[in-house]
């Protein structure tokens, strides 16, 4: 629920949205204060976050001893479970067939160290995006068998795949699948299924990414082969040093964090601060994240130089890098990795002027924006789709499929959705109808494959679906509270980290400096605002920085350094030359 009225009465800003104020009830705050011991601004954004006094505590400090379910809640768990203990302890030949971006990276990487650490090596099979498209197929799992293997896993894919499980099992492979998203009408013919969301799942932990998924797998395969005596005569590994791959993973796949997530995160990051792992240490150099590493350098730096080899480069270099002990090594795949992002998104800058053309006709031809995008190019590259159909989607407020068409006729697309809307589902059912030749995902994003003659009937299929949904023509800017630039401190910013990790479901505070001026503003590298930003008549000031992605009218309006405006945007600690100060990352504005 958030605030009737506009805030300051901007209905409008510079970067064309309506500013409301994130609802929280005083008595909550009151109540949350006093138990916790913490200031009224933290309990009114614990309050507005929808945390209740029971799980105050536990909200503050999430802990995984405390918040970890019971792997055996999953269907199928025990069963998947006590399939790859067997494997282990008879020393049979395990296989691994992830994805190729982050979610199946951080996946992939869990289940290879761990086996390592028992002296098994396995066999790993990421698909080439452009030869082999999403999910499991029938020539990789024929080398799987050809080689030996016994026991596949698949990881963050597989739900959707029939026709290659089936020949899976023809070939006498067991599999198992640890996945999280969408299923379809029937079930895979499979070993075992573990995916939270398949309709006869009760858990109650759909919210998991693949990478939590396979983390429980692994609990629960590591309590059994404690209980088997597996370990009496050999060290067991140390699954919490491995969270610093699943806070990766999590985070990067933009599943809520709340719950047992929120302490996968939490607890992640203070072990990647830990610098056990060379291969994020060496990206994270190449990056040049800020250490200790946060969620914004995992979702923003880390991430996309890893989903940059499994759009751009090769698949398995993520991979790869997340499981080499060898610094040389490491920093060779992470300057690989970086150089493929560059490339990225120089293709992805392409694709997204020809697709944004193309999403404007379609807002010419209706007057507004349609209920839902459906883009498709020829000779576009698939590996960038999904960031061109996030970037419209952010952009139309509209769910929106952007689909390369290659020499072929083949499209492979992928969609990002708004909330209310689940894409996934939405798939599934095209899938079970015919209308599309394959496709899977969760609610906010989608991949599927069809071929260039089915692109009318998809698009009829979304219309009937989403037509008579009511869209919200005015985009809202949540905020959570008004301050003066005195009261931006370094300790009222470090203050507010306390309710982090932040990112989907718990999103970031954002804060208004209401009638402020700018005193100086200057361009850095050509393309972000750097100014100081002080109160009007009530003394102190604050850093400020508008960087590239926050709309031109914004920074227009704040580099003139003229009048008073009203400036929002997000807390953080701004580090430079060893100099720990507060600054506000802007993100709109508006003239006071």
């Amino acid at each position: 629920m958030t605030g009737e009225t506009a805030v300051l009465g901007v209905k409008r800003s510079a970067g064309g949205r309506l500013w409301k104020m994130r609802a929280a009830e005083e008595r909550d705050i009151a109540a949350l204060s006093q138990r916790l011991g913490v200031s009224d601004m933290l309990a009114r954004l614990m309050a507005a976050r929808g945390v209740s006094l029971d799980d105050g505590a536990a909200f503050l400090d999430p802990r995984i001893r405390d918040m970890l379910p019971d792997p055996s809640t999953l269907v199928d768990m025990d069963k998947a479970a006590a399939r790859l203990a067997e494997a282990i302890e008879a020393e049979e030949k395990i296989a691994i067939f992830g994805d190729y971006d982050v979610d199946g990276a951080t996946s992939s990487a869990l289940l290879i160290r761990y086996l390592r650490a028992l002296g098994r090596e396995p066999q790993v099979h990421i698909p080439d995006r452009q030869r082999e498209g999403y999910g499991p197929n029938a020539p990789a799992f024929q080398a799987f068998h050809k080689a030996g293997a016994k026991l596949v896993i698949t990881v963050d894919c597989g739900t959707m795949a029939h026709e290659a499980l089936a020949e899976a099992q023809t070939l006498g492979l067991d599999v198992i699948v640890a996945d999280h998203h969408q299923t379809g009408g029937a079930l895979p013919p499979c070993f075992a299924l573990v995916n939270p969301r398949r309709a006869d799942d009760t858990s109650g932990l759909g919210h998991l990414a693949a990478v939590g998924v396979t983390f429980l797998l692994l609990v629960a395969t590591h309590r059994l082969l404690r209980q088997n005596g597996y370990f009496e005569n050999r060290t067991a590994p140390d699954l919490m040093q491995a969270l610093d791959l699943v806070a990766l993973g999590t985070v990067c796949d933009v599943v809520p964090l709340h719950d047992i997530n929120r302490a996968f995160v939490r607890q992640g990051l203070q072990v990647m601060g830990a610098g056990g792992n060379v291969g994020l240490d060496a990206l994270a150099d190449v990056a040049k994240a800020r250490r200790p590493v946060d969620v914004q350098g995992l979702g923003f730096q880390l991430g996309p130089r890893i989903n940059a080899g499994g759009r751009v480069g090769e698949s398995a270099l993520g991979t790869r890098l997340l499981t080499t002990d060898d610094r040389d090594e490491a920093v060779g795949f992470a300057a690989r990795l970086d150089d493929f992002n560059s490339e990225r998104r120089a293709i992805e800058a392409q694709v997204q002027a020809e697709a944004t053309a193309m999403a404007e006709e379609q807002v010419a031809a209706h007057n507004a924006p349609p209920p839902a995008f459906l883009l498709a190019g020829q000779g576009w590259h698939s590996g960038v789709v999904g960031i061109v159909a996030g970037r419209l989607k952010d952009r139309y407020r509209r769910p929106v499929f952007v689909v390369a068409i290659d020499k072929g006729g083949t499209g492979k697309g992928s969609g990002r959705s708004i909330g209310g809307v689940d894409l996934g589902r939405l798939v599934s059912g095209a899938v079970d109808a015919g209308i599309v030749e394959s496709g899977g995902g969760h609610a906010m994003a989608a991949g599927i494959t069809l071929a260039e003659a089915q692109l009318p009937a998809f698009a009829a299929y979304l219309q009937e679906k989403l037509g008579d949904m009511g869209f919200a023509e005015a985009s809202e800017y949540l905020l959570d509270a008004a301050v003066a630039p005195q009261a931006v401190s370094l300790n009222f910013v470090e203050q507010i980290a306390r309710i982090g990790p932040f990112g989907a479901g718990n999103p970031e505070p954002r804060f208004v400096l209401p009638s402020v001026r700018v005193v100086r503003a200057d361009v850095v590298k050509g393309e972000h605002l750097r100014c100081i930003i002080a109160g009007d008549g009530t003394g102190g000031s604050v850093k400020g920085m508008a960087f590239s992605s926050v709309p031109e009218d914004v920074r227009a309006l704040l580099g003139r350094a003229t009048g008073l405006y009203h400036i929002a945007g997000r807390l953080q600690v701004n580090e430079w030359n060893g100099t720990r100060s507060a600054q506000l990352v802007i993100e709109d504005a508006a003239d006071a």
